[in-house]
């Protein structure tokens, strides 16, 4: 049973939230600092809204990744996603 509240998030916000979640560059502090969600939860929802096989890919992938921790990030990585990532007009 998911353990977070899906209603107060739009389905834009549960679409970034899974976005977020998947680029490797953007942290889980930064997804908390933006729509609340700890990475627990992040984890949880990506649990819930994957497919089995899609979530162990995901987990896996994510587990120990330095760049998914604010913690264990190197000086040189400053921001959560590259500049050229969202393409403005």
């Amino acid at each position: 049973m998911l353990k977070i509240n899906l209603n107060k998030l739009s389905d834009a916000d549960l679409s970034r939230i899974i976005e977020m979640a998947w680029e490797d560059r953007t942290p889980f502090d930064a997804i908390e600092h933006c729509f609340g969600i700890s990475e627990p939860q992040v984890i949880e929802l990506m649990r819930y809204s994957l497919k089995r096989r899609s979530f162990e890919l995901w987990r896996k992938r994510v587990t120990g990744r330095s760049t998914k921790h604010l913690a264990l990030r190197g000086e040189s990585v400053r921001r959560a996603y590259c500049p050229t990532q969202y393409k403005h007009p």
